[in-house]
């Protein structure tokens, strides 16, 4: 094995990359390759700063294969996976990171090594998302497993820490040592960078007419500007809350001079809660919590239903503005999703809500036409809605 023909061969990798997919090209090209000492780095790693790799493990791949793992560091550094771990295992964390982009690589027609963490239910899902899904793991290593191709080692780094001074580089050290970690500083630092890097990647792609597919939705969707759910739903809740000024004259009692004064009306808002069984009831509590505080800052009588293939029987609940708005233990659930029922029980009504806030994942079947009431669905997961306003909650 010649270092100079590893090095041949993953320039031209990347140079593939750029040819035949200029989004992930683009994004590679912003990694330096460097050879890396084999006893920390087995396959490849990255620290958001550069591509490091195992020249034995790369001199294994096939052409196709190094483009493949290119793209996959490339792609960690451009989704800030170094970045988001906060709390998390790291080596589970690092699992669910691969979950989230090797499907996307292997559908955007990339090939990967033998042993490459590719499953197509995670597809379309965040690390955050898949990351619950991955079994617990108390260690930060793995146990009789190797590291995968996939590592996203932005995070690899972190194992650094508490090391003594001579384990990083050894004597006989055949390659670079392990990088420092990442202060909080240069995280949010590199983070901020390589988000301006994936928008120019976007932009070279598109114009090259060569951003298409999951991939180019995915890239759409980080190219929009994000709000905290929590932050979206009192925007909306506080959009249909009935407090305005007034300027009718006075009766003559009271004088002649017109001043603004404050009128004020309920505001009817209808909740309704997916019991299909897809929403843990932690969820549940945590979304009424939040609508429970906004509740508090405005006059709103909250109507509370639940329903799966049908409508709870228990329900529906209502809360009065001066109530604390809670999850009901009678609430039943757990079968299929159906939208429709909560839709024909308002028209059955005769009084339409002001507002109504759906909490669910969104995979059922919808009424065909929009109500002429304004509907927000929050949503957790990826599945679109048809028509009403999205928010996403994970």
């Amino acid at each position: 094995m010649d270092l100079h023909d590893i090095e041949t061969k993953l320039a031209a990798a990347r140079t593939r990359l750029i040819l035949d997919k200029p989004f992930m090209g683009a994004l590679a090209l912003r990694l330096p390759m460097i050879a890396a000492d084999p006893a920390w780095c087995q396959t490849t790693s990255t620290d958001a700063r550069s591509f490091y790799y195992n020249p034995a493990y790369i001199d294994a791949l096939s052409m196709e294969q190094a483009q493949f793992v290119l793209a996959n560091q490339a792609l960690h550094c451009a989704l800030s996976h170094f970045a988001r771990r906060q709390h998390r295992n790291r080596f589970r964390w690092d699992i669910a990171c691969d979950h989230a982009i090797n499907p996307l690589l292997v559908k955007d027609g990339l090939k990967p090594p033998p042993g490459t963490l590719v499953l197509e239910c995670f597809e379309g899902m965040t690390a955050e998302e898949i990351y619950p899904c991955i079994a617990e793991n108390n260690s930060d290593e793995p146990e009789e497993q190797p590291r995968h191709e996939g590592d996203g080692r932005g995070d690899t780094q972190e194992e650094a820490q508490g090391q003594k001074p001579d384990d990083a580089a050894s004597d006989d050290a055949k390659g670079a040592p392990r990088p420092q970690p990442l202060s909080a500083s240069e995280q949010e630092t590199l983070s901020a960078q390589w988000q301006q890097r994936l928008a120019g990647a976007a932009q070279q792609a598109q114009q090259a007419g060569k951003l298409g597919g999951i991939l180019g939705r995915m890239v759409g969707e980080l190219m929009q500007p994000k709000l905290p759910w929590r932050l979206l739903l009192a925007r909306y809740m506080t959009q249909y809350a009935r407090d305005d000024y007034s300027y009718m004259r006075p009766s003559r009692r009271e004088g002649s001079m017109i001043l603004p004064s404050l009128r004020s009306a309920q505001a009817d808002i209808l909740v309704v809660l997916d019991t299909s069984g897809s929403i843990s009831e932690q969820e549940i509590d945590e979304f009424m919590s939040e609508i429970n505080a906004i509740k508090g800052q405005l006059r709103a009588r909250i109507v509370l239903h639940a329903c799966d293939v049908a409508l709870d029987a228990s329900g529906p609940w209502l809360f009065e503005p001066w109530d604390e708005f809670r999850f009901s233990k009678d609430i039943q659930g757990g079968g299929g999703t159906d939208f429709r029922p909560i839709f024909e029980w308002v028209a059955r009504q005769g009084r339409e809500p002001d507002l109504l806030l759906y909490f669910t994942d969104a995979l059922g079947d919808f009424p065909p036409l929009e109500p002429v009431f304004p509907v927000l669905w929050l949503v957790k997961g990826r599945a679109p809605v048809p028509w009403g306003q999205r928010i996403q909650l994970n």
